[in-house]
C-alpha cells in the first residue's frame, strides 16, 4: 500500500465526518443550553437523570453515562445540586454509595430549555435525515456504542 492509499483509507474519511458532525452539532445547540444557564455537561447530564427510572442514578452510573470520573461527577452534582435541579441521596441498603436525582427544579429547568433544543436537533440533525436514514445512524451509533462504552446504557438496579 502506497502513502497516498493509506491517506485516503474510507475510514478515515469516516472517523473525519464523525468528529466534523460532532462539532458542528455541538456549535449550534449550545445556545440553547446557555439561554437556559446550562453547560452542555449540565444538559447532559440532567437528561439522563429525567429519563431514567425515578429520575434518578448512581453516581458510578452517571460518572460512566457522562464520560466523567468519579470526582468530575462529584463536582458536576455539586454544582447541580447547589442551583437546586440535582439532589444527592444516600442509598439505604448501601451507605457507601450515592445516587444522583433529579428534583423538581431541575425537571422545570429541563422544561424550559428543551422545546428550543429540540428544535435546535430537528433543524441541525433529524430532520435533515429522512426516517430511514435517521433510524439506520440510531443502529449504528447503537452498536458502536454498545462496543465501545457499554456501561453507557441506564441500569435499573
Amino acid at each position: 500500500m502506497d502513502e497516498s492509499d493509506l491517506f485516503d483509507d474510507p475510514r478515515l474519511t469516516a472517523m473525519g465526518l464523525l468528529y466534523e458532525a460532532r462539532d458542528g452539532l455541538l456549535a449550534k445547540l449550545e445556545p440553547t443550553w446557555k439561554s437556559s444557564g446550562l453547560s452542555g455537561l449540565d444538559l447532559n447530564a440532567l437528561l439522563r437523570l429525567s429519563r431514567s427510572p425515578e429520575r434518578r442514578l448512581r453516581m458510578t452510573d452517571l460518572a460512566t453515562q457522562t464520560s466523567l470520573s468519579t470526582s468530575g461527577v462529584t463536582r458536576l452534582v455539586d454544582r447541580l445540586s447547589a442551583a437546586g435541579l440535582v439532589e444527592r441521596v444516600l442509598d439505604p441498603a448501601d451507605r457507601r454509595s450515592a445516587r444522583a436525582v433529579l428534583t423538581d427544579a431541575g425537571v422545570r429547568r429541563l422544561e424550559q430549555v428543551l422545546p428550543d433544543y429540540l428544535d435546535a436537533i430537528q433543524r441541525w440533525f433529524t430532520g435533515l435525515l429522512t426516517p430511514e436514514q435517521l433510524d439506520a445512524l440510531t443502529t449504528a451509533l447503537r452498536i458502536v456504542r454498545d462496543a465501545t462504552n457499554p456501561d453507557a446504557t441506564a441500569r435499573t438496579d
